[in-house]
């Protein structure tokens, strides 16, 4: 009978990495789109993956003038 440790389960095969890279591009792919149309970069997107980033990210988004709300038009 075969154990498996940590340092088995650290590496993925190429199945869970599809999976990966299919859930970041739902995730990320979004929220650059929304990014853009508030006229920042959609690569600041990546902080969603980032534990303290993310919620950094939403309170500087929740105290902008969106563009929405200017009133330049």
């Amino acid at each position: 009978m075969m154990m498996y440790g940590w340092s088995d389960a650290m590496f993925f095969g190429p199945v869970q990495w599809l999976f990966f890279i299919v859930v970041a591009a739902a995730v990320l792919y979004p929220i650059g789109r929304i990014l853009r149309r508030i006229g920042f970069s959609p690569l600041w997107s990546v902080l969603v993956f980032a534990p303290l980033g993310n919620l950094v990210a939403l309170w500087v988004l929740a105290s902008i003038d969106w563009p929405a709300q200017r009133n330049d038009v």
